[in-house]
Formats: C-alpha cells, sequence, structure tokens
C-alpha cells in the first residue's frame, strides 16, 4: 500500500481503491486507515454461533433482513468498518461490495481493539443511525445492548441472561452462555 501522510484524511472511495489488492484487515475510521488485529479463537466462536443463530431466526420467519459476517459497512465518506456480524433489513443499501449506510442490527465481539469497539465504533454507529448496537466482552462474560431509538444508555447483561433482541420487537432472545 502507498505510504498516507498522518495527517492526510482518505475518502471512502480513496480507502477502497488504496486497499482493493491487500489482504490485512484495516478499517476507515475518520478518514485515517487502522489496522484490525486477528480475531482470537473465542471470539470467532462466539460471532460464528451468533451468526448461525440470527440467520436461523430470519431464514425461519421469512424475514426481509439479511444477516453479514466481516463486510464491509460504508457509514459515510470517511468511515468504513467491519463489523463482527451485521443485519440490514432495507435490502437497497447491499450490494456486492457490502452495505452503504447503517445496518439495522451490529454486533462486535470483543478482543483486541477493545478502545474501537467501545468507544470509536458507539459513536460512530449512533451517529450513522444504527438501530441496534451489541458488545460482547468474553474477558468480562458481558454484553452491552445499546438500542438507540430509546436510550444512550446502555443495558448489560451477563451471558446467561436472555438477550432481548430489539429490532425484531424481542421475537428473538439469545443467550451468549449458549453460544460459548
Amino acid at each position: 500500500m502507498t505510504a498516507i501522510p498522518d495527517d492526510k484524511k482518505l475518502t471512502a472511495q480513496e480507502y477502497f481503491k488504496l486497499t482493493a489488492q491487500r489482504e490485512d484487515r484495516t478499517e476507515l475510521l475518520y478518514g485515517q486507515i487502522v489496522a484490525m488485529s486477528s480475531p482470537n479463537r473465542m471470539h470467532q466462536h462466539i460471532a460464528y454461533n451468533l451468526y448461525s443463530t440470527i440467520s436461523a431466526f430470519i431464514r425461519n420467519n421469512n424475514g426481509p433482513c439479511e444477516v453479514n459476517g466481516e463486510i464491509d459497512v460504508k457509514l459515510d465518506e470517511e468511515n468504513v468498518v467491519v463489523p463482527d456480524i451485521s443485519v440490514t433489513c432495507d435490502p437497497s443499501k447491499l450490494d456486492e461490495h457490502g452495505c452503504n449506510g447503517a445496518p439495522d442490527w451490529v454486533v462486535e465481539v470483543l478482543s483486541t481493539n477493545r478502545r474501537n469497539d467501545l468507544v470509536e465504533k458507539l459513536g460512530l454507529y449512533q451517529s450513522a443511525g444504527v438501530r441496534e448496537y451489541w458488545i460482547v466482552d468474553p474477558k468480562n462474560e458481558k454484553t452491552l445492548v445499546y438500542f438507540f431509538e430509546k436510550n444512550d444508555l446502555p443495558d448489560i447483561y451477563t451471558f446467561d441472561t436472555p438477550i432481548p433482541v430489539q429490532i425484531y420487537d424481542r421475537a428473538l432472545t439469545i443467550r451468549i452462555a449458549d453460544l460459548v
């Protein structure tokens, strides 16, 4: 990749052009390329099982939403994120490259880039219009659930507590302990 001065902010278009042929994991946050570390085994295990649970719910209910794992989500011209899981209910936002605009529901499983998920992305997701944001913390066995349509503060669930999915009017509940 071509070296980019630290003070140069990239647009999403420039970011996609620069990273098109690369295999390393990166995101564009506030116009700056941020390296993503490789997830650990527990992170992947939870993300995979959560993806499977959500996918089965959508399929069994003939839902209009689509669940994706680790696709590019262009929130705006300075921010392209790669959430662990995203659920998008507006098919016009999806194309072969990923999602253009805010998904309805985003799940991040914490591993090494904790600050990005807990601080940076929290503000981005809220301002972009994500309706529901889950931060699953395997280390502390807790899940922070933000439902931005009702509250700016999270509900905090232990892994043993069933978590109602707000975008589905609580028709789906997920107990993280069942996924580890």
